[in-house]
């Protein structure tokens, strides 16, 4: 029964405003039934009998088509009835169809269920956004407890096992337990394969149900009403937090879902009476979850990755780089939601913040120095490196050579030898002459130390040699020598 007041406001709707009925009862919050009794539908309905139709001689024939085959098309019975000699319009025949048409509903009972006791999980896909130059698909997961109507939203960049457990596992550790039944429609994540009643669970689902205590079933096939209760809690998520939002990160997109959860959607009144919360009931159906296990599941994805060439191994179209020793063995990638970490056995031995854009190069700077210095020791080992090593001008010099068409090994070989014989300070004197005199050539190096007083004589460098360290040397007494050159005139002047 509705109020006056409520009553004066639908006739007013609907007489001056001209909305529908339907209009009306959504607007006002009452059933469409009331709205018709309000505006006195009834007296609309004209007591005068119809005109003949073309359709009536064939209405039995079309309501016994419709008992038999209540799902049947009103255009597969146009094209029977015309083989029968109706030649009226499929759009009368659709209306007496759609009166015709026998409405079977299905009853149900009202869920009860025991604080504690069942779960209810969902996936919700909410468009794409893009992270970079990747187009990543945004979903939500959903659980709620069906006796608290309490819920756990999180949103990832796709449907993986790896986020559908991760969903689980931070939702049990919000809740600090896990209720003893967790349903779950025909998901791939869920349900590997299904024949009849007999269902075939993911073995990482079986995983997490044995780490946690809890069972899980499958709704039936087409019975949404089973999960009603996770598919009225995704479209309160669409209606009332999704609804004008924008964000720029995940992280952050998240962190307003949560405050949404607490401060909106957890402070409804509770279905079951209007006197509490549903946060005031989650504190009650608290008590009844299941404790949660001393150590949490791991729901970090575990792959063998190999490097061929390069520093990098690949995931998720992204490239991580690794220490250079380790390039061609046989390693392992963990990856969690924010992290990557590349194992050699049981060996940490790179770890990277993960990134979700595309085609990306995340490298850390030792792994690059350390290629880098094993590449100078390479190049330092060669003849052209220890000779631009020593005199850095010398590479400014061969690559004007060789671009004068001289051969970079001859000119490299000569340079060297000019090295040994003046050292590299004269030798980069007389370099840095030839590159001002425009003559880029060993030749002319040569001529210009030529002209130049020798170098003075290298001291002797014995580090490489230990064994002409160890030699002992005893000096000689110098009157031997004087003896040498000792005559006989010399004697015979002795007194």
């Amino acid at each position: 029964m509705i109020s006056p007041e409520i009553r004066a406001q639908i006739r007013r709707y609907f007489y001056a405003e001209h909305w529908k009925v339907g209009t009306i009862a959504s607007e006002l919050g009452v059933h469409p039934d009331a709205v018709r009794n309000a505006i006195e539908s009834e007296r609309f309905k004209s007591s005068k009998p119809l005109g003949a139709s073309v359709v009536d001689p064939y209405i039995e024939f079309v309501r016994h088509t419709l008992d038999q085959h209540p799902s049947l098309r009103a255009t597969r019975i146009y094209q029977m009835i015309r083989d029968r000699g109706y030649n009226g319009s499929v759009v009368q025949l659709r209306r007496t169809v759609a009166r015709l048409r026998p409405q079977s509903r299905e009853p149900f009972l009202q869920l009860q269920t025991f604080a504690g006791e069942q779960a209810q999980v969902d996936w919700a896909h909410f468009g794409h956004v893009m992270v970079g130059r990747a187009k990543r698909a945004l979903s939500c997961f959903v659980m709620t407890l069906s006796y608290s109507r309490a819920l756990y939203l999180e949103f990832f960049f796709d449907q993986t096992m790896e986020n559908f457990l991760r969903g689980h596992v931070h939702a049990f550790e919000y809740w600090h337990g896990q209720p003893r039944v967790i349903l779950y429609d025909n998901l791939k994540s869920a349900v590997l394969e299904r024949r009849g009643n007999q269902i075939q669970f993911h073995p990482r689902l079986i995983e997490l149900s044995a780490h946690y205590h809890f069972a899980p079933r499958p709704c039936q096939v087409r019975a949404g009403n089973q999960k009603g209760r996770v598919e009225r809690a995704i479209r309160y998520v669409r209606d009332s937090f999704w609804a004008g939002r924008s964000f720029t990160t995940l992280a952050e997109c998240n962190r307003q879902a949560l405050l949404w959860r607490d401060q909106v959607a957890h402070r409804r009144r509770w279905p079951g009476g209007d006197d509490r919360t549903l946060a005031d009931v989650f504190t009650e159906e608290q008590s009844r979850l299941l404790p949660p296990p001393l150590h949490a599941f791991s729901t970090d994805r575990i792959e063998a990755v190999r490097s061929r060439k390069t520093i990098y191994v690949r995931f998720d179209l992204n490239d991580y780089s690794i220490p250079p020793e380790t390039v061609g063995r046989q390693l392992t990638l963990v990856a969690s939601d924010v992290t990557v970490r590349i194992l050699d056995g049981s060996f940490e031995i790179a770890r990277h913040v993960r990134t979700y854009d595309r085609h990306q190069l995340v490298l850390d700077p030792a792994h690059q120095e350390a290629v880098l210095k094993i590449k100078r020791k390479a190049f330092h080992s060669t003849p052209g490196g220890r000779l631009e090593q020593a005199v850095p001008e010398s590479k400014m010099l061969l690559d004007l050579a060789f671009a004068h068409g001289e051969s970079v090994g001859a000119q490299t070989a000569q340079l060297m030898k000019l090295l040994e014989q003046y050292g590299a300070a004269a030798l980069r004197r007389a370099i840095a002459e030839a590159l001002q005199r425009n003559t880029p050539r060993a030749s002319s190096v040569a001529f210009l130390l030529r002209r130049q007083p020798p170098a003075t004589p290298l001291s002797l460098d014995l580090s490489h040699h230990p064994q002409a360290q160890a030699l002992d040397i005893r000096p000689h007494d110098l009157e031997t020598y004087d003896e040498l050159a000792r005559t006989k005139d010399d004697d015979n002047d002795e007194p």
